[in-house]
């Protein structure tokens, strides 16, 4: 029986030596629960008490933000004193990637009413309101 793995090599060698890389192909995480920008609105303009807890760095919140709290990713397991479990988040990044993996944390350390906002704040300017800078 062969020990070959059944995904392809994450490299071609061409002639002459030279190799392409190959991405490996990422499966969406369905685990995490997701809100879309104008749910969010919705939610927010009904004044439901959520907390934004926005995951980039303070560089990239300086440039464009929605409100909310400022906890770069790095630093959130650090920072989890500052959060209400009690209370409902919505991780906000750039264009979400950033916002699952702080879903994940906070869903590891007990945080059961956790959700990213799907897409980001990009998801959020493209659908919600033009004015807020994509970057």
């Amino acid at each position: 029986m062969s020990n070959r793995s059944r995904d392809p090599p994450p490299e071609d060698v061409l002639a002459g030596g030279f190799c392409i890389l190959r991405a490996k192909r990422r499966e969406p995480n369905v685990s995490v629960p997701e809100i879309q920008a104008e749910d969010l609105k919705s939610r927010l303009d009904h004044g439901d008490n959520l907390f934004l807890l926005d995951v980039r760095d303070p560089y990239e919140y300086e440039k464009s933000n929605i409100g909310g709290h400022l906890i770069p990713l790095p630093q959130l397991s650090r920072r989890l004193h500052e959060l209400n479990s009690d209370q409902e988040i919505v991780a906000v990044c750039k264009m979400g990637p950033r916002g699952v993996k702080a879903v994940e944390l906070l869903q590891k350390y007990g945080f059961k009413k956790v959700s990213n906002l799907r897409g980001g704040i990009h998801a959020w300017s493209d659908r919600v309101d033009h004015s807020i800078r994509k970057y």
